[in-house]
């Protein structure tokens, strides 16, 4: 079932994330729902707490080359900790509870990642590039951040005025149709 996403500035996206204790047929059916919304969305990550739910799990699944995402790449993440990171990029990112609006953020380059599956099996992942960027994005959800958070304050005053207007807009359109 496709769930509705949170958008700045819902004030929901500022909770912490609690962690996963049970693994049960509950979690399953959020992460399959998650899975099914980030796909319709176009997302290549999506945290639970941007469908309202603010538990310590997201989801992860990069485009081929030819931007096709399959279901044997999607990488469930329950308690994820960053063990360890290295190096520094600059990426250019985009947000499914920031539709439209993209900026580059610098992250950590590297990362070593500790998790659960969904069973709460303990799995651990080395990674670096586009990977490691979108673990660093959505972890950032869990602790209730967003990547405009990242930037500099003048372009955060720019995509607030933007963004404001956009709003209107987007309110604008709905009365009337």
């Amino acid at each position: 079932m496709k769930l509705p996403i949170l958008v700045y500035p819902d004030k929901r996206l500022k909770q912490q994330s609690h962690p996963v204790t049970e693994f049960d047929a509950k979690l399953h059916k959020l992460l399959d729902d998650m899975n099914e919304t980030m796909m319709a969305s176009n997302g290549i990550g999506l945290a639970a707490i941007q469908v309202g739910e603010p538990i310590r799990a997201l989801l992860i699944n990069l485009p081929d080359e030819e931007g096709n995402q399959y279901p044997e790449n999607l990488i469930e993440v329950i308690n994820p900790v960053i063990l360890e990171k290295k190096g520094s990029t600059t990426y250019t990112e985009g947000c499914l509870s920031v539709p439209e609006y993209y900026d580059d953020v610098e992250r950590a380059e590297w990362v070593r990642v500790e998790f659960q599956d969904r069973h709460g099996e303990k799995k651990e992942i080395e990674t670096d590039g586009l990977l490691a960027i979108a673990f660093q994005h959505e972890m950032d959800h869990l602790d209730g951040h967003l990547f405009i958070e990242k930037l500099s304050f003048l372009k955060r005053k720019k995509f607030e005025k933007e963004w404001k207007k956009k709003l209107k807009e987007l309110k604008e359109k709905s009365k009337a149709s």
